[in-house]
Formats: C-alpha cells, structure tokens, sequence
C-alpha cells in the first residue's frame, strides 16, 4: 500500500492520519467541516480534498473513523459512498466505534464490490492516538489480514484479529463494559479516601502497585480529584457506546446490571452540563453529592 485515504479527522482520526503521513504514506484527507482538514494539512505532508469522492479515488486503503451507525450508512453505503466508488481489490478499514451489524452489512457490500473490509475500532484514547500507542480490536479475514496489520501498526501498540467481521465492535462492547465499571470504582475509592482524610497521592503510589491498578488509575486519578474532566472521550460518546452494548446485550442475552446504573451516572453528568467532559468526570457526582451533605 503506498497511496491511502483518511476520512474523519476529530480527535483520533486527525492523529492518525497524521502517523501515516509520517510513515511515508501518501495521504490524503477528507472531513465535512474543512477547517479540520486545513489544520491537518498545515500540521503534516498530504492532501485535503472536498469530497468523498475525491478522496477515495486509486487508494489502496481507505479508513474512516466517524461517528455512529447512521454516519457509516450515510458515508459508507449510500450509492454515492465510500464503497461503491472505491477501486476493485482495495482494502477498506473503519475504526469508527459501531455496531456489529452494521459491521457485517459493510462487509456484505464491500464483498460483491471485491474490497477487503475491516471493522477495527480502538482503545487508547486521544492520548494513544497522539502517541501512536492504540490498541485495536478487529473483526475481518485472516487471508488478507497481513497488510491490514501493517499499515494500522503506524499508529498502535497493540493489535489483534478477533475473529469474523464484527468481531472487533464486540470486543469493543466488552472493553467499555469493562472501563465504565473501572472508573466508577475509581472514583468512589477518590472520594472515599479523600472523605476519609488520607494523603490521595500517597495511596495511589501504594494501591496502584497492586491489584488496584489500571490505566484509569495511572492516568487520571490526579485530574479527578482536580475536577479537571478536559480530555478526549466525551461522556455523550460513551453513553453512545453504551447503549450498543445494551442493544447487542438484548440480542445475546447478556445482563449488564452495573453498565446498565452507571449510564444512569453519566445521565446524571449530562443534566450537570458535563455531556463534553471526559468520562472520569463520574467521580463529580459523588463530589456533589458530598457538597451538599
């Protein structure tokens, strides 16, 4: 692969992009609102252009990295799409975290159109984008995997090929179950142990060498206990990806009583104004709480 086509530059795809123009990738971007696409190309070598089509024209790769469901079919599927204006044997990989299904109806399109299609969303946030340092869950086939592989390791530290198509969106689901219920035990024990008088910064340099560590901890607990909540993933953003994970939950019969309340959380951050704010932001509720004791 040599030429290559970014579509969505918010605050993971502009980083990204930007690595495969460093690569040596000959890039070129596209994105509705243009002021981004300008910024990009004031911040790396490529090329921005004014429409999908344009963008897309004789790459070996396209990757978007959008919104929601409704995007993908809008910019994906539509006759005027990324799909069918796509050159025959190209490779189509969307980082955009979606559904599973829609997943799959890309695959089924992409497939009578001969493009190998990958769904391969990320984790990592805003700083492992920056970084070069996301990990990326992907759900496609393993015969034309190999190139796929190489051309995200640009911008990621670890990668795997979780199964068929849709297989990355459902290690998705499990990997923001999973964070949702980390930062709300978090942000208890904050709240917990500042109500309690102890030294924070102490404890951590304790907690966080045993089995209390996580990212979250590593990375956030000094901005929490700031009510510093400025960073990358919004809380609108998860409880999007939330309640994916609660239509695919009622489709395999899961139950996800604790991601289930926690969304009730981050409806309560939302009503405080903090729809914007980072998703650590769930220890402001207990704050509150405790303010108004």
């Amino acid at each position: 692969m040599k030429k290559v086509s970014f579509i969505g530059l918010g605050v993971m795809g502009f980083p990204m992009a930007g690595w495969l123009s460093r690569s040596g990738y000959d890039v070129v971007v596209f994105n509705r609102t243009k002021k981004k696409a300008e910024k990009w190309c004031q911040s790396y070598s490529g090329k921005m252009v004014n429409s999908i089509e344009d963008a897309i024209k004789d790459s070996d790769a396209v990757l978007t990295c959008l919104g929601k469901d409704s995007d993908l079919r809008e910019i994906v599927l539509s006759d005027q799409g990324i799909i069918k204006n796509m050159k025959s044997g190209s490779f189509y990989i969307d980082h955009t975290t979606a559904s599973a299904d829609i997943a799959r109806e890309i695959y089924n399109v992409s497939n009578k159109n001969n493009i190998s299609f990958y769904d391969a969303p990320v984790s990592g946030g805003q700083a492992g984008a920056e970084n070069g340092a996301l990990t990326i869950m992907v759900g496609g086939d393993e015969k034309n995997f190999e190139p796929v592989n190489l051309l995200i390791s640009n911008y990621a530290k670890r990668i795997r090929l979780m199964g068929k198509t849709g297989s990355g969106q459902l290690a998705k689901m499990a990997n923001q179950i999973a964070i949702a219920g980390i930062i709300q035990g978090l942000s208890e024990a904050l709240s917990f142990s500042k109500n309690a008088g102890l030294e924070v910064k102490t404890l951590i340099e304790v907690i966080s060498q045993g089995a209390a560590q996580s990212w979250q901890m590593d990375n956030r607990w000094e901005t929490m206990i700031n009510g510093e909540f400025n960073f990358g993933f919004a809380v609108e953003w998860m409880r999007k990806d939330l309640n994916i994970c609660f239509e695919e939950a009622s489709r395999n019969g899961s139950k996800l009583p604790l991601a289930n309340l926690i969304d009730k959380y981050y409806q309560e951050i939302e009503e405080m104004g903090g729809e914007r704010w980072d998703t650590s932001s769930l220890i402001a509720r207990l704050d509150l709480d405790a303010s108004q004791k």
